[in-house]
């Protein structure tokens, strides 16, 4: 894989442990995540991926998808 690049995503909604793995796995289904962890105290994800086959507007669109918001 190449170089990875991390992004932290600011996650609103989240409020229990199904919700943290809701998050983590529409993020991990993202072709191109290598590792994401969520925080559910922080409200935030840690994304580590390829930034040749995924970016940004993927990784928030995911989230989106899961039932969930993401903030600036």
């Amino acid at each position: 894989m190449a170089d990875l690049k991390t992004e932290t995503l600011k996650v609103q909604g989240m409020s229990c442990g199904g919700c943290v793995a809701a998050v983590e796995r529409a993020l991990l289904g993202v072709n191109g995540v290598a590792a994401a962890v969520v925080n559910l105290q922080a409200g935030q994800a840690r994304v580590d991926y390829d930034p040749a086959r995924t970016g940004r507007e993927e990784l928030v669109q995911a989230v989106v998808r899961a039932g969930f918001k993401v903030t600036p």
